[in-house]
């Protein structure tokens, strides 16, 4: 096995496991929470922290792709590559949705003014939506993660 193939799969993991982690959180804890916000907290809330996750998630996933990337190309375990490739197939899909699905949702509500509710709110409002497409995502991020688990066992 390549000498740096341990340092890669470390990185992997820990980039995939963090991000997983982070969009899990979202799931369990944020998603419940702005659900039953107001209008005026919503957008608040959504412009507070929206920065703080973009570019740190984007980022984490597109390093953890290259990475799978990487190892599929340089480990030698029929089993592991395919699984790094998955994995790395999985995490693209991820990055796919929150480009074409979550992020117009996201700049959408960073444009709001909170203290002027759109008259069409009713209809506009993206939560529901960014809260099915945000699990999609993060089941797919959990189950990149299971994959690379999966192929850092089959190095073993």
């Amino acid at each position: 096995m390549n000498g740096l193939v341990p340092t890669l799969l470390a990185l992997a993991l820990a980039g995939n496991g963090i991000a997983a982690g982070v969009m899990l959180s979202t799931v369990i804890g944020i998603v419940p929470l702005v659900l039953v916000l107001p209008y005026e907290r919503y957008v608040n809330t959504i412009q507070f922290m929206w920065p703080r996750y973009d570019p740190f998630m984007p980022i984490t996933h597109a390093v953890t792709v290259v990475l799978d990337i990487v190892l599929f190309v340089v480990v030698d375990v029929p089993a592991a590559r395919l699984l790094f490739g998955a994995a790395a197939v999985v995490l693209t899909v991820v990055m796919v949705i929150s480009l074409v699905k979550n992020v117009p949702m996201n700049r959408y509500v960073m444009s709001l003014d909170p203290n002027r509710q759109p008259a069409d709110w009713s209809r506009t409002d993206p939560r529901p939506s960014w809260r099915n497409w945000n699990l999609l995502r993060t089941t797919l991020a959990v189950v990149a993660l299971a994959g690379n688990a999966a192929a850092a066992a089959a190095l073993a």
